[in-house]
């Protein structure tokens, strides 16, 4: 059976997912939603035979899609994961989910009333290399662990925003949380301090802090402390996990995975794509039923954008938070 996909959003994210979309064997990238039709048409034309819209209602009611893909900045949810759920259409929704808990809890409960196929695009758990941290922590005993998402701030004026973006633990740092969360199991509480240092005299309507730092404390009893900054100079930052147990230390950056302990060290490179995984996952899942291959749904989803949420409420507010069951 060939597959008709549309896609809402023509940024980066959009392109990846379409061109790889476009290389699946009987997968067809339909439509493609945008802000403008002048923009949705301009990103439909590196697909053959696909239309450009500027309205989701109009593109639902012309094209006989399978499946959508949502890439759109943070505050853009909810109108349309609502729409393709009362539609009964699968799709595949771009992390974060959206920039509080609101809109995210609304969808989960929807597609607990109304459930279909779907994916949330924390793609990194698709990589080789945290498969086999996974593994490496099977019946280990986790000590301690360390995240980073170190860069600049995206230029685009909505990132800048907090009503926008949700900002940088939100919209960036998610990834490592939910990977902390993937690899070590749930948080209980969260301490976090954020400031504004640099980027506010760099940019006009800065809303958004660009340094923080959160303690997270696991059910486990493990501790975990994740930093963030989008302070630096374009091209220069660092991403990654740091795991310690008492075996020795993983430490993985989305190019590579060290492996130390007292008898061995050992290094991975692999060149594997989270994306093409995710998505064959994802388009399985929608031909077949079958869902096992999706490693990230709504409602664990949801767990990480708790998490990052209850960080943002403790900068605000000088206090620890707890995490909600």
């Amino acid at each position: 059976m060939d597959l008709n996909i549309g896609i809402i959003g023509t940024g980066w994210f959009s392109k990846v997912h379409g061109d790889i979309l476009a290389g699946m064997d009987r997968v067809r990238v339909a439509a493609v939603l945008g802000t403008s039709e002048a923009k949705a048409e301009a990103m439909a034309v590196r697909y053959p035979g696909a239309h450009g819209y500027a309205g989701l209602t109009e593109m639902l009611d012309r094209e006989k899609l399978d499946a959508v893909y949502i890439c759109v900045p943070p505050m853009a949810h909810g109108e349309i994961e609502s729409v393709l759920i009362e539609r009964g259409i699968p799709f595949l929704v771009e992390k974060p989910i959206g920039t509080n808990m609101d809109i995210p809890t609304e969808i989960s409960g929807k597609l607990q009333s109304k459930p279909l196929v779907h994916a949330v695009g924390y793609h990194f758990r698709y990589k080789a290399t945290i498969q086999m941290m996974k593994e490496r922590m099977a019946g280990q005993t986790l000590a301690m662990a360390l995240g980073t998402w170190m860069g600049d701030m995206p230029q685009v004026s909505w990132w800048r925003r907090q009503e926008g973006s949700g900002g940088q633990f939100i919209e960036q740092t998610t990834h490592i949380v939910d990977l902390l969360r993937y690899l070590a199991g749930e948080v209980e509480e969260v301490y976090a301090s954020y400031a504004n240092r640099i980027v506010h005299t760099q940019f006009e309507q800065v809303g958004v802090p660009d340094v923080g730092t959160v303690t997270l404390k696991l059910r486990s009893g493990a501790i975990a402390n994740i930093s963030n900054t989008c302070a630096l100079p374009g091209g220069v930052g660092e991403v990654g996990l740091k795991l310690y147990t008492g075996s020795g230390m993983l430490h993985w950056n989305p190019d590579r995975l060290d492996i130390v302990g007292a008898e061995e060290s050992t290094s991975y490179k692999l060149g594997d794509n989270p994306y093409l995984k995710e998505n064959e996952a994802f388009i399985h899942a929608v031909r077949t039923g079958d869902t096992s291959g999706i490693l990230s749904d709504y409602a664990d989803a949801l767990k990480t954008q708790r998490i990052t949420c209850a960080a943002l409420e403790s900068a605000s507010t000088g206090k620890p938070v707890k995490i909600e069951n």
